[in-house]
């Protein structure tokens, strides 16, 4: 299938519903995305992308409600709404069944974060509002920042949603929202002060 603009969404969300693979633009670059709850879809991601069944994969998400019904507690989420949509990945627990593994780890978590992208939004809001997301590119590559980075590495038959160059690498603070104290595990743009969080 060729390289899809935006106004071919329909066809890009179609493809996700049905299982399969897609690459999008998110804020950040291109990501390859599936379906969060299907074993199936989460498992063509993962061999897509060449990388370990053990690694997790983020969740990106429209709003916060789409999300809760996958968390342990539906409350976790409060304390750093505010900060979305960006640069913020926050690592809940996450309820026993509803989210397949790896996006549920074996410590059963899972990375969830809002993408500051309105059509990136868009086709996770048409999807349920989650969805598996991780960069567009081969296991060790760097990540793709265009639609023709995105073809080049994984040739025509991968669905690509084109919305122009996305060139903002720089990674999102990660924040432990697990423990009775909010601890951040990795340092991005919002800090541990902004986010009340140990270091």
């Amino acid at each position: 299938m060729p390289i899809l603009p935006p106004d071919r969404l329909d066809e890009v969300v179609a493809h996700l519903l049905a299982g399969g693979v897609v690459a999008i633009p998110t804020d950040t670059v291109y990501g390859l995305a599936s379906l969060a709850n299907s074993a199936e879809a989460v498992n063509a991601l993962i061999d897509l992308k060449g990388r370990g069944q053990q690694q997790p994969i983020a969740v990106l998400v429209d709003s916060v409600e789409a999300v809760r019904e996958y968390l342990e507690s539906a409350s976790t989420l409060d304390r750093i709404a505010r900060f979305w949509p960006g640069a913020l990945t926050a690592v809940v627990l996450a309820r026993p069944a509803g989210l397949v593994p790896p996006v549920v780890t074996e410590a059963a978590t899972i990375g969830v974060r809002m993408p500051d992208d309105e059509l990136a939004r868009a086709v996770i809001r048409a999807c349920g509002g989650v969805l598996a997301v991780t960069s567009a590119n081969r296991h060790g590559e760097p990540a793709a920042t265009t639609a023709a980075e995105v073809a080049a590495a994984f040739g025509d038959d991968l669905v690509i949603l084109d919305d122009g160059t996305r060139n903002s690498s720089a990674p999102s603070t990660v924040v432990d929202l697990t423990g009775p104290r909010a601890r951040i595990l990795r340092a991005g743009p919002i800090s541990a002060a902004d986010l009340d969080a140990e270091e």
